[in-house]
């Protein structure tokens, strides 16, 4: 009787057992049936002395054994039911604690209110972030500088505003997925004249003198060849030393149509000197009728479209480039003259008030501040160059970048995106 009772809780073989609980079970009804063996067989053995008193122990012994079984089974059960749940529910270090982000004025990416507040296309992108994946957080606002030193020692948990990735700055932080992809743009004045001052740097530049000298060299040529096929049948083109240098003077009058023809009175009287001189005077015709062409045609294109219409011509007017941006090293590369401002604005001031020709920055922060402060004086260029591309910068091995990166991948393909672009940038 006391083995049949045993029995009763014994579930399926340990090998034929599916899961966790299953497992569990064998194991636990396995190390019962082996205390309970022991005590059925001495109580078998004292039956057949006529013991009675040991089929009742045996039979107590056993129903507590089975429902010990029961208990321990179930209560195990419900433990690793539970255990998952309690680790899902668990929050994590960055969710239980204010993030401190920081920014800085980038406008229209980052916009500081007179109240304080901040909003931008940055910001908000950053505000719908945090909301998806329930994060707290303060703007702080700091520097350029301050942004990245201040990630890179994490005393920043992320910095939002215009930041452009760049090798120096990927060594010391991380950064998010893209969400803006932009380049360097160029501003100009809407009513841009003549610039004198571009003319007379090209008048003393290297090319101009180079083609002076070459225009030189050969009137002083005409003008040798001249003296000694003339110096034994012209008086004036003797072989003194006046006569060369009546010979010299009469090939540069020639070539500048001073004096006519004649050229003071002296003309060649052989038959190869006045060839040459013919040859020399339409040539010299041709060649000034071509300059004055290119001159006037020059001034009339800066008049019509202004002094600069691309980055080819940066090297020849006075161009402006803010401080402790990417746009310093860019015209550093390209060895560029540039004039260096605190900030877009007293950029733009001076290109207002043509104290620089043009100012190099990022388009789209051009855009935004042309449009909204010096709209009517000022236009910025079509076109970009020098690709860059913003993100948002974290320290590095940031537990929130792969968490952080699905969300904005989810924001920017999201017609949220769209609309929020248009609201700051307009019709691109």
């Amino acid at each position: 009787m006391l083995w049949m009772t045993t029995r009763q809780f014994r579930p399926l073989p340990f090998e034929k057992a599916s899961d966790l609980h299953s497992q569990a079970w064998v194991q636990t009804g396995t190390w019962f049936d082996r205390r309970a063996d022991p005590q059925h067989k001495r109580c078998a053995d004292n039956h057949t002395h006529s013991r009675p008193w040991c089929s009742k122990e045996g039979q107590n012994g056993g129903a507590l054994i089975g429902i010990c079984t029961v208990i321990v089974a179930v209560a195990l059960v419900a433990v690793l039911a539970q255990a998952p749940q309690a680790r899902a529910q668990t929050p994590g270090p960055s969710e239980t604690r204010e993030l401190v982000i920081g920014t800085k004025v980038a406008p229209p990416f980052a916009i500081k209110a007179e109240d304080g507040t901040w909003h931008g296309i940055s910001i908000d992108l950053w505000r719908h972030i945090a909301d998806q994946i329930h994060l707290r957080y303060r703007f702080q606002e700091t520097t350029l500088k301050g942004l990245i030193d201040g990630v890179s020692e994490g005393s920043l948990d992320a910095a939002v505003a215009a930041l452009t990735v760049t090798g120096p700055r990927h060594r010391v932080v991380d950064f998010t997925q893209p969400f803006y992809s932009t380049g360097l743009g160029i501003a100009v004045a809407s009513d841009a004249g003549i610039s004198w001052w571009a003319i007379i740097r090209n008048v003393f530049s290297l090319g101009f003198f180079r083609a002076a000298a070459v225009l030189f060299a050969i009137s002083l040529s005409v003008g040798v060849i001249l003296w000694l096929i003339e110096r034994r049948h012209n008086e004036h083109f003797g072989p003194h030393r006046q006569g060369l240098g009546a010979s010299i003077w009469w090939s540069a009058a020639a070539m500048t149509q001073i004096g006519g023809a004649s050229a003071g009175g002296r003309v060649p009287k052989t038959l190869p000197g006045r060839l040459l001189a013919m040859v020399w005077m339409v040539t010299s015709v041709i060649v000034f009728v071509s300059l004055t062409a290119a001159l006037t045609s020059q001034l009339t294109l800066r008049h019509l479209r202004g002094p600069v219409n691309g980055k080819a011509d940066l090297r020849y007017v006075r161009v402006g480039a803010i401080a402790g941006t990417e746009t310093t090293e860019y015209l550093g590369h390209e060895r560029i003259a540039y004039q260096v401002f605190a900030d877009g604005e007293a950029a733009l001031s001076a290109l207002q008030k043509d104290r620089i020709d043009a100012l190099v920055y990022d388009r789209p922060l051009l855009l935004w501040l042309v449009n909204e402060r010096f709209s009517g004086s000022l236009r910025v260029l079509n076109g970009t160059f020098d690709p860059q591309a913003y993100a948002i910068a974290l320290p590095q091995g940031s537990e929130l970048r792969i968490r952080i990166n699905l969300a904005l991948l989810d924001a920017i393909r999201s017609d949220w995106w769209r609309e929020t672009l248009f609201e700051y940038l307009g019709p691109r």
